[in-house]
């Protein structure tokens, strides 16, 4: 967080919309909190400690200190459950500043903007573009906690039961290293823009993409077969796309911190490993949950022995009246 170079200064104040004023000390003190206590917030926020002499807070940085001691003051929530909030929140924006800043570079770079003028061209970018991304991102946040909290409402807390499925592409990594890193970059932008927009219009949740592969959850089994159906589908033209392969289970599922976990997510990540090539596996829970179904066959795959999870009776999953 420190910095020396004037030009830098400049353009770190653009886009925090205010001067630096304050030390860590001098924004704990103004907060109410030992520093120490302070640090643990800004490290779970992802910020990493800086010198006691340097002067790079805000006031927004005080405000915001306050608002986190205040929720814990109040008993909305207590230490342990605002630090995971910060780092939820730490995680969340640093993949989005990092996506939105590699965007404007190569807005600049497109545009033809010398390096000499980078740090002018990004402060009048940072006067047009941050108020309007702060409103995006404020909006999109409520939509999703609307969301969210419509689907746990009468949920135990924790626990729910869920169609996870698991796909990834066949041979990236080997294909990774054959191919220019802009073009893997290419690559992975439309394979995680492609699924994404497959698994939401579809009726189901990205729950993360990682790169090669997508996590995703479902309430019922017909849509996450339709989801892992029409994946394989959207991704198959693409001659620059490997094959995907797709594992889907159905259980029950420990939701935590926007992350899924259990032994449902991982049968589904074993699954997809065991899949063929172009091909959907579903464990006999997902395929029971079909049974009846008009729009999806199954054909009994053999018996998969996999570790720490037994033998496996997967199902081959594909849409009625196609082979």
């Amino acid at each position: 967080m420190t910095v020396e170079d004037p030009e830098i200064d400049l353009l770190t104040e653009a886009f925090l919309r205010q001067p630096a004023r304050y030390t860590s000390h001098q924004v704990a003190a103004m907060a109410g909190v030992p520093v120490y206590r302070a640090r643990r917030y800004w490290r779970a926020l992802g910020f990493a400690n800086v010198a006691d002499e340097a002067v790079v807070f805000t006031d927004a940085d005080v405000e915001a200190l306050r608002t986190l001691v205040s929720l814990v003051g109040d008993g909305c929530y207590d230490e342990e459950h605002m630090l995971l909030v910060t780092r939820a929140l730490g995680r969340a924006t640093a993949a989005l500043a990092e996506s939105q800043a590699e965007l404007g570079a190569e807005t600049l770079d497109q545009a033809g903007v010398p390096l000499s003028a980078r740090p002018t061209a990004w402060r009048a970018r940072a006067d047009r573009v941050v108020p309007s991304l702060e409103q995006l991102l404020v909006y999109t946040w409520r939509r999703q906690l609307a969301s969210a909290a419509g689907r746990i409402v009468d949920q135990e807390a924790g626990t729910v039961r869920l169609a996870v499925g698991f796909a990834d592409m066949v041979g990236f990594t080997r294909m990774s290293r054959q191919i220019p890193e802009k073009e893997l970059a290419g690559l992975v932008e439309r394979f995680e823009g492609r699924s994404a927009d497959v698994v939401t219009s579809s009726g189901g949740r990205v729950v993360k993409t990682l790169g090669d592969s997508v996590l995703f959850v479902a309430d019922s089994a017909a849509v996450a077969a339709e989801i892992a159906l029409r994946l394989i589908q959207v991704h198959a033209p693409d001659r620059a796309m490997p094959d995907l392969r797709v594992g889907l289970a159905l259980g029950p599922v420990i939701s935590r911190m926007g992350d899924v976990f259990g032994t449902t997510v991982n049968l589904a990540s074993r699954l997809t490993s065991l899949a063929p090539a172009g091909g959907v596996l579903a464990d006999p829970e997902l395929a029971g949950g079909l049974v009846g179904s008009a729009a999806f066959a199954l054909t009994p795959a053999e018996p998969m022995t996999a570790k720490g999870l037994g033998e496996l009776r997967p199902s081959l999953l594909r849409r009625a009246g196609r082979p």
